[in-house]
């Protein structure tokens, strides 16, 4: 952990100190400067973008678990520790076996992660063939060939990153890349680039061998020919056509990928109930505290998403811890792998610190950080009896805007709870275009929005812990989650995303029936490449692209099927 990192988690413990701890205190719920120094902590550039499984996401529940025993709440994890750890398999590593040479007189080989790393959807196996030189990789249907005049059957492809100035935005993905390389009989694609790309275990998969390399390993390659990928860039952008070319130097690539199970913890701490009562019941008060790491080579901080329900979380220890605890049980916990499928949160019903028959309901805040004109999204409000009046109630007098729903379902930690039998709230304040991205950062925090948040769950929570208990209520499951791509009335395809998003491509998590995503043949475990032209990297891309149509427009779907590619045209319906 940094120094800086340190000094706020000073500032947060001296903050504690200004407060009452005396059974029976008043309830002084977090303040903004609380809550926005743990977001800082958290996006802090040691913790690496908190991805589960990975030496930042342990700093980050390193740092949760100090913060709850500094706080005074009794561990509950594994061991007598805060910490309850579980596997989670979202590590993706090149075996030692996989190779990268020139072969010939002159032979050569390069170093697997420091010259070159395969991609995670690579397929596994080895390829010998002679280098062609393929430009930017694009094919002739973004208005620019450069596989024109060039045979790449059974040879392996090397292509530079980026594209050509002529075709403009947005440049093609990754994913269109191989897909170009496949299609004209390629057994392998290299691609030249600055950055090796993390190998993905979620990576959509080609059926084409593949990999990065840097450019000095390209110009390794390339030796024999006297050419560079400076240089070959310089001729392309001088001549501003393709310039693909046979090189005549041999080389074979072998990928071997291997999943290395990793571990990551959710962070769990006690505090007793005070009534002998009512004390073996439990409230959970949850977010996820982990995030995306360093997706597509840049750190994501992950402020919004989700150090903002984290921050809410525990200053919610804090502000209970102060007043000596409440009638029933409250179990704080922050869950890892929650990116990966909700699997920290799937690990602690199976594993819960008090049983689930008696964990009486449980609050989630994912992305409560951006806050905007007072307005707060509630749902879950249906899953229990008498969950509606507790919200609206302890809002009462507040300048909140409440956006209530009775239905809990979302991809957030709550689910897994809701599956388990236990009444839920999950509070959030949506969406935004940072979602997902290296831009969701500290300083966009609405901090002051966190505190009134975190002050209503404070009286939402006192209720629920001195009131009789909430009768769980099943609700009907909708056709679709709350990631989908558009408001009410517009342009709709039908498509939900999955938990995780792909470094390219957007795989889906299920499909609406009789809409226009499923008149297609659109199926969940799809990865979405491209809609028309538009590259469809995340999320964020396909709703930008939908909402630019209209209900009744046409539209042609690239997509990707147990490595295959497919196209598909929709007419696109209309958003209920």
């Amino acid at each position: 952990m940094t120094r800086r990192t340190l000094v706020l988690s000073v500032v947060v413990l001296a903050l504690v100190a200004f407060i009452a701890t005396a059974s029976g205190a008043a309830l002084a719920p977090p303040s903004a400067a609380e809550l926005f120094a743990h977001v800082t902590a958290l996006t802090a550039p040691d913790m690496e973008g908190r991805a589960s499984g990975t030496p930042g996401g342990d700093r980050a529940a390193r740092y949760l678990a100090d913060q709850l025993a500094a706080i005074g709440l009794k561990p509950g994890g594994d061991g007598g520790s805060f910490l309850q750890s579980f596997v989670v398999s979202t590590a993706m590593a090149a075996a030692a076996d996989s190779l990268l040479e020139r072969l010939g007189p002159s032979s050569m080989s390069l170093t697997l992660g420091r010259d070159w790393t395969p991609h995670g959807g690579s397929l596994a196996g080895e390829v010998s063939g002679q280098i062609v030189f393929v430009g930017y990789g694009v094919a002739a249907t973004r208005g620019w060939d450069d596989y024109a005049g060039v045979d790449v059957r059974d040879r392996i492809a090397l292509a530079l990153d980026g594209a050509p100035e002529q075709i403009g935005d947005p440049p093609p993905s990754r994913l269109e890349k191989l897909i170009a390389a496949r299609r004209h009989g390629a057994r392998a694609l290299l691609l030249v680039g600055e950055t090796l790309p993390a190998v993905s275990a979620t990576a959509a998969p080609v059926r084409v061998v593949s990999g990065t390399i840097t450019p000095a390993a390209a110009d390794a390659l390339l030796a024999p020919t006297g050419k560079t990928a400076s240089g070959l860039r310089a001729a392309l952008a001088a001549a501003r056509a393709p310039g693909s070319f046979a090189t005549g130097v041999e080389a074979r690539l072998r990928v071997s990928l291997v999943l290395e199970d990793r571990r990551a913890a959710n962070v769990i701490g006690i505090l007793p109930g005070t009534d002998p009562a009512r004390a073996p019941e439990a409230i959970v008060l949850g977010a996820h505290h982990d995030h995306l790491g360093r997706a597509g080579g840049s750190v994501h901080p992950g402020a919004d998403d989700n150090a903002s329900g984290t921050a809410v979380v525990l200053g919610l220890a804090r502000t209970f811890a102060a007043t000596g605890g409440t009638p029933r049980t409250l179990v704080f916990a922050l869950f890892a792998g929650e990116e990966e499928g909700l699997l920290g949160s799937a690990h602690y019903v199976r594993h819960p610190a008090l049983p689930m028959e008696r964990t009486i309901a449980m609050l989630n805040f994912d992305m409560v950080g951006r806050m905007r004109d007072r307005r707060l999204h509630v749902s879950g409000l249906g899953s229990g009896a008498g969950l509606r009046a507790v919200v609206t109630d302890a809002v009462s007098g507040e300048p909140l805007d409440l956006a209530l729903k009775d239905e809990p379902f979302a991809a957030s930690d709550h689910t897994s709870f809701y599956g388990a039998g236990a009444p839920v709230l999950f509070f959030t304040t949506g969406g935004h275009d940072d979602y997902h991205s290296p831009r969701d950062t500290a300083d966009k925090i609405n901090s002051t929005g966190m505190a009134a948040i975190a002050g209503l769950a404070a009286r939402v929570v006192e209720r629920l812990a001195a009131e009789p208990r909430p009768t769980f209520v099943k609700l009907p499951a909708p056709a679709a989650t709350r990631r989908s791509s558009g408001p009410a009335g517009g342009a709709f395809l039908g498509i939900s995303a999955a938990g995780h998003e792909e470094s390219d491509g957007l795989r889906l998590g299920s499909v609406v029936p009789d809409t226009a995503a499923a008149r297609a043949g659109l199926k969940s475990g799809d990865v979405i490449v491209r809609l028309d032209d538009v590259p469809i990297n995340r999320f964020e891309d396909l709703r930008r692209t939908i909402e630019k149509k209209r209900p009744g427009d046409p539209i042609v779907v690239l997509y990707l099927r147990d490595g295959d590619d497919h196209l598909a045209s929709a007419v696109l319906g209309t958003r209920p």
